[in-house]
């Protein structure tokens, strides 16, 4: 539990505080003997910076608490445990019925039980009739609906203006880069502007000399002694000495390398923003009909902008792909994760060619302002009668193509392929390298890959307790098998066939085929060392 939790409190404290209990099955800080208090901070609730505020995992803490307890958007739940992504405490709703509580609590006097009279003492009656008592408590009603009412759109305002915060710092944020890309433009013309003095100037020099040249050619022409011939010869030797270099000098400093690359990407970079801009703000967007009225400001913003509010994009909508979850995949920010003993790891989720993919599990940090799903959820929409997974592989420094197999899940092998293309397990195929090619050149070539221990052809031990099953064969080009039989020690290694066999032989034990991609295959065969081949991303193919 976070030392935020209970001031002056340590961990140690909390653990023996809660031992006498855990056979109860409750917390104390769960118990709520006194309502009206922050089960953080212990201070009773009021209408300033003490209100209480409601998480979406239904805990109740007050403002200031929450406040506290907020880390670069990310707020935990001292009761559950339950991650929700905040700014600040003004994004969770006010617990209105709480603060009702608390008011009539606060108008209820204990009294000692000796001290209660026999009768209850009626409240002095009034000079006003029944009616106009009727009239007064009406309007007291609606009073305090009305109150009720301007807390809640207060609350919203509040929010509200949170959101346009944080709109005004992305623009000075955008401001900032568009600054920097002016200082390049200015800085690219700087160098142009080098670059065409140092031309001018080389330029005078070789008008300057082709002119003495032409001068000398005449004058050769001219001499009538051998004296005024000689003097000619030794003038033009030099002349043209000084054209030779002047020459040498224009290959060697033109262009300048640095100023041409500068200007270039420059320009490529402004034109993409330009080209950009002019996309977005010259497009005619439809009128957005806000229809009910009595939506919530922020329910009102996100209806124009057509985000989705975090924490609340679904697989289905995934699936969809409306054109709002479609540019959230294209910008990064929708990631699957997956929570074990081993910490916290995310996959990427991408958009490629109207193809939707799933990559594999990474610890690696969470991007700010991403929407996340249980990569349990994810991996649950796959057609359970088949199943597309891909490998990229890449030699020298890059990714030469993507592999794509359909595969079997019903089949042992294949589900196990599925594990190591998604790392669910902890373990995947990716950065991994081929290992060997079998009858290279001739009828059944095959090449081998899959060592996700050692990486040597010496590892690869099974993820899955039983590995038997129904296997089919096949004898052609493409056919995905294991290189062992299943429940060796190295059963996660698999043979892809890059050439059918011959006199009726088949491959045993094949779990997929390649449905794409098998001239990558083919050509990381003929590369000089299949060895130098890694699998360098892999995954599984989501089905829209």
């Amino acid at each position: 539990m976070d030392a935020w939790l209970i001031p002056g409190n340590t961990a140690s404290s909390l653990c023996s505080a809660t031992q006498d209990d855990s056979k109860h099955n409750f917390c104390p800080l769960m118990m709520d003997n006194n309502p009206e208090e922050c089960s953080v901070c212990f201070n009773n609730y009021d209408d300033n910076q003490l209100r209480p505020r409601t998480l979406p995992c239904g805990h109740t803490f007050c403002s200031q608490c929450i406040d506290n307890a907020n880390k670069n958007g990310q707020l935990t739940c001292p009761s559950c445990r339950a991650e929700h992504a905040a700014t600040a405490a003004t994004r969770f709703p006010i617990n209105y019925g709480m603060e009702a509580l608390i008011r009539k609590l606060k108008g209820i006097k204990v009294v000692p039980e000796k001290t209660l009279p026999a009768k209850p003492i009626k409240a002095p009656a009034r000079g006003i009739s029944k009616k106009l008592h009727s009239m007064v408590e009406e309007q007291k009603s609606s009073i305090s609906s009305l109150i009720t009412s301007c807390e809640e759109v207060l609350s919203q305002l509040r929010e509200y203006r949170g959101q346009l915060g944080d709109w005004k710092t992305c623009h000075l944020q955008l401001q900032d880069r568009l600054y920097a890309l002016v200082e390049q433009n200015e800085s690219a013309m700087k160098l142009l502007e080098l670059e065409d003095t140092s031309v001018v100037d080389m330029t005078t020099q070789g008008e300057e000399g082709k002119t003495q040249l032409q001068a000398m050619l005449g004058s050769l022409d001219t001499g009538n002694t051998a004296q005024e011939v000689f003097m000619t010869i030794n003038e033009v030797d030099q002349c043209n000495m000084e054209v030779e270099n002047w020459l040498q000098k224009c290959q060697e400093l033109f262009p300048d390398v640095k100023t041409v690359h500068t200007s270039v990407k420059v320009q490529e970079t402004i034109r993409e923003a330009l080209e950009m801009m002019t996309t977005e703000t010259g497009a005619t967007a439809d009128p957005v009909h806000l229809g009910n009225s009595a939506s919530s400001i922020m329910n009102k913003v996100q209806e124009i902008t057509g985000e989705i509010p975090q924490k609340q994009l679904t697989v289905e909508d995934l699936c969809r792909m409306s054109e709002p979850v479609k540019r959230l995949v294209e910008a990064g920010r929708v990631l699957a994760v997956q929570e074990d003993q081993d910490g916290r790891r995310s996959a990427r989720i991408t958009l490629q060619d109207g193809q939707l993919y799933l990559h594999p599990l990474l610890p690696q940090p969470t991007p700010a302002h991403a929407h996340t799903l249980q990569e349990s959820e994810v991996v649950g929409v796959l057609e359970p009668s088949c199943t597309l997974a891909f490998l990229d592989l890449g030699w020298a420094g890059s990714t030469r193509g993507r592999v794509t197999i359909r595969l079997t899940p019903e089949i042992p092998l294949a589900r196990q392929f599925v594990l190591l293309c998604t790392g669910q397990r902890g373990h995947t195929y990716r950065n991994t390298k081929l290992l060997r090619v079998g009858v290279k050149g001739q009828r059944g070539e095959h090449v081998v890959g899959g060592d996700y221990e050692s990486n040597d052809g010496k590892g690869g031990a099974p993820l899955l307790p039983d590995l038997q099953g129904r296997y089919r064969e096949s004898g052609r080009a493409g056919a995905v098998c294991a290189s062992g039989w299943p429940g060796s020690p190295r059963s996660t290694q698999f043979a892809i066939t890059t050439r059918d066999l011959q006199g009726g032989r088949q491959w045993p034990y094949v779990f997929g085929d390649v449905v794409s991609g098998l001239d990558v295959v083919r050509a990381a065969v003929n590369h000089s060392d299949i060895t130098e081949v890694t699998v360098v991303d892999c995954g599984v193919v989501l089905p829209l």
